[in-house]
């Protein structure tokens, strides 16, 4: 287990709040990218936005399987695509990800697969959280 603290982070009101941000590297072939996650619950499923995508050696073409996402990114379109996730100490994981065209959006850590692979306890009250792996 890992104990990670929120992160302080500005809203578009200028208004401080805290969100739980995980630092992540994700590798794709000879490529990685050291990155910061949002842990979303809520969310169906993992985002990767797209100059993440690009900085791993991904080619929008080139991935045939469509997603369709919902909400705020149903306007763009997504692409699945499959990669290693490294937190902290642990083992890396396989990690299903929704690659979208959206540029402006958080990683998106969500149920599919996220949470899947790891088992996750936030203490709001103390700005921390516990990962595990499953």
């Amino acid at each position: 287990m890992e104990r990670f603290s929120f992160v302080s982070v500005n809203n578009a009101l200028g208004e401080v709040g805290f969100r739980p941000i995980l630092p992540i590297t994700l590798v794709y072939q000879n490529a990685s990218v050291k990155v910061s996650g949002l842990l979303d619950t809520g969310a169906s499923v993992n985002v990767l936005p797209y100059n993440a995508g690009v900085q791993l050696g991904y080619e929008w073409e080139r991935q045939t399987t469509v997603l369709s996402l919902t909400g705020n990114l149903a306007q763009y379109e997504a692409r699945v695509v499959v990669m290693q996730g490294q937190v902290g100490q642990f083992e890396p994981v396989q990690l299903v990800f929704a690659w979208t065209r959206a540029e402006n959006v958080p990683l998106i850590l969500g149920q599919v697969n996220f949470f899947m692979e790891f088992d996750v306890c936030f203490y709001r009250s103390q700005l921390a959280f516990n990962l595990s792996p499953r």
